[in-house]
This record gives structure tokens, C-alpha cells and sequence, in this order.
């Protein structure tokens, strides 16, 4: 009596993705609070600056933008999804970041 066997091909394999390097010897680093989002049907642009003015001053001084990054819908939203996994992960551990400042104060306003 003869046995039949079946040889099958090893599943293929994924070969590993290269790790990327990032060389960050020349970032320079700044504090921002106030974001400028426009953009056109290719592209999405921030612009970045710090507002100083006091909540409620009687003559708010403009904002001066300092950076601004251009980056196609493609890389915008991979960016929304990091930010807002990294949001996520940090209010699990931290608590709920409030947005909005009136409930932030405790409903007590701005004087």
C-alpha cells in the first residue's frame, strides 16, 4: 500500500519594515496656545503662535503666529488619529481634559 503525501508551501512571509531614523539635533522647541486651521482642496494649514491676551481684556492685542505647517489631507488625518489616540490614552490616566473654561473654573466666570 502507498501513502500520498502532500507538500505545501511554507506561508509567505512579511519582510520587516525598516525602522525610520529621526534626526531631531536641530529641532527647536516653543510654547504655543492658539491655532489657526485653514486650508485648500490639496492642502491643510496650521499656523501656530501664543496668545497672551487675558481672558475678557478690554482690548485684545493680535496674535503673532510664529511657525507654520502645510501638510496634505493624507498626513493631516494620520495626525488626527495620533493626536487623538495620545488624548485618549492621557485622560485615561490623568482624567477628562476640560476644554472649556467656564466649566474649567467651576462655573464661577471670568471677572
Amino acid at each position: 500500500m502507498s501513502e500520498s503525501v502532500e507538500l505545501s508551501a511554507p506561508p509567505p512571509t512579511t519582510p520587516p519594515t525598516p525602522a525610520i531614523q529621526v534626526h531631531d539635533k536641530h529641532v527647536v522647541a516653543s510654547y504655543v496656545n492658539f491655532c489657526r486651521v485653514s486650508g485648500t482642496p490639496e492642502e491643510l494649514i496650521l499656523d501656530f503662535g501664543l496668545n497672551s491676551n487675558a481672558p475678557g481684556a478690554a482690548e485684545p492685542e493680535a496674535i503673532a503666529t510664529e511657525q507654520r505647517v502645510v501638510l496634505n489631507y493624507f498626513t493631516a488625518k494620520r495626525l488626527w488619529q495620533v493626536l487623538a489616540m495620545t488624548v485618549e490614552r492621557h485622560e485615561s490616566t490623568f482624567g477628562v481634559i476640560e476644554v472649556n473654561v467656564e466649566r474649567r473654573l467651576g462655573g464661577h466666570g471670568m471677572a
